[in-house]
C-alpha cells in the first residue's frame, strides 16, 4: 500500500530529455530480481557513472551533486517513462528518494504505475515548464514545493504554476490508495452479489466448494 503524498519539498534535480526511456532510467542489467529494493543504486547508472561496472561517478550528472543528490523533486522533458513497461523504473526512483517527476508528459503505463506506487506524475503545460525552468535557471538551489492536493508548484518569493492530474489519480495519492485498497473499499459489494450469484449460478460454484472441502 503506498505512502500518501499531499506536498513535497526540496530543490530539483534537472534532466532535460526528452524520451527517457525506461531502461534510461533503470537498465536492464541493474535488474537482478523481481524485488522492489535495492534498485537505487541502479538508477541512471548509463549517466550517473563514467563506468557502470566500477561505479567510477560522473562528475557531470546532477544525482551526483553534494546539493542535488537528495532530491526529492526530478524535472525532466517530453514523454518521460516511455519504453518498456517495467515497474522497476518508479521503483528505484522511489527508493533514490523521488516523491515527484516534473515533465511536459509520460509514458501511459510509466505513469499508472506511479499512481499505483505514491509517485507523484506532475504533467506541466509546455510554456509553464519553460517559465518555471528559467526561474530555476537563475536560482539553482532553491528549493520548489509541490502541492499535490492544489495541483501547484511554488518557487518562493518568484512565482507559482499549476500542473495536471485527472481527481481520482491525485485522490490515490493523497490518501496512499492503490487499486488493491480500492477494491476493498466495495468489499461488502462484492460478498453480497458473491451470495446472490451463488444462488443464481450455483453450478458455477462447485469447484470452490470442494475446494473447501478439502482444506
Amino acid at each position: 500500500m503506498p505512502v500518501p503524498i499531499k506536498f513535497v519539498e526540496s530543490v530539483a534535480a534537472i534532466f532535460l530529455e526528452d524520451n527517457i526511456d525506461t531502461d534510461q532510467i533503470i537498465p536492464s542489467r541493474e535488474i537482478k530480481s523481481a524485488a522492489r529494493e535495492g534498485l537505487s543504486e541502479g538508477l541512471f547508472a548509463n549517466k550517473r557513472y563514467l563506468n557502470a561496472r566500477t561505479r567510477e561517478l560522473n562528475p557531470t550528472c546532477p544525482l551526483n551533486d553534494e546539493v542535488l543528490k537528495n532530491s526529492k523533486i526530478l524535472i525532466s522533458g517530453e514523454n518521460f517513462g516511455c519504453g518498456s513497461s517495467r515497474e522497476h523504473a518508479v521503483w528505484s526512483l522511489y527508493e533514490f528518494g523521488f516523491r515527484c517527476i516534473i515533465a511536459p508528459s509520460f509514458g501511459e503505463i510509466f505513469y499508472n504505475n506511479c499512481i499505483n506506487n505514491g509517485l507523484a506524475p506532475a504533467t506541466v503545460a509546455a510554456h509553464d515548464m519553460r517559465g518555471l525552468l528559467s526561474l530555476l535557471e537563475e536560482t539553482p538551489e532553491q528549493s520548489i514545493s509541490v502541492d499535490i492536493e492544489n495541483q501547484s508548484i511554488t518557487i518562493p518569493r518568484y512565482g507559482s504554476f499549476q500542473f495536471s492530474i485527472p481527481t481520482n489519480d491525485k485522490l490515490r495519492l493523497i490518501n496512499g490508495h492503490d487499486l488493491i485498497t480500492l477494491t476493498q473499499r466495495y468489499d461488502d459489494k462484492i460478498r453480497s452479489f458473491i451470495r446472490r450469484d451463488k444462488n443464481l449460478r450455483a453450478w458455477a460454484y462447485c469447484g470452490h466448494v470442494a475446494e473447501q472441502r478439502e482444506n
